[in-house]
């Protein structure tokens, strides 16, 4: 969708914003290295979703309630943490 030269030209405003969002998280936030103001960006991609309605899913939200626990280097985790994160959301989902 990233690349898709002609996704966002379909979106409405608040999808827009909410895409924007969404994309400047992925690249401020996910990677190796956190944005200095990592939390307002996580915060407003939050509130922009809701804004569109939609329910934010229980990792989107376990995301915002833990962001000062999040490492430095959020990104260069062994895959063995990766799975067992998964598996961790996993059991809190059901």
């Amino acid at each position: 969708m990233r690349k898709d030269e002609n996704f966002e030209t379909k979106m409405e405003t608040n999808e827009r914003k909410a895409w924007e969002s969404f994309k400047l998280v992925i690249t401020s936030f996910l990677g190796n290295k956190k944005d200095p103001n990592y939390k307002s960006i996580v915060e407003e991609m939050i509130k922009n979703v809701k804004i569109l309605g939609c329910s934010v899913s229980l990792k989107v939200h376990f995301l915002d309630s833990h962001l000062e626990y999040f490492l430095e280097n959020l990104g260069a985790v062994s895959e063995e943490q990766g799975e067992r994160f998964h598996q961790d959301i996993k059991e809190m989902e059901r």
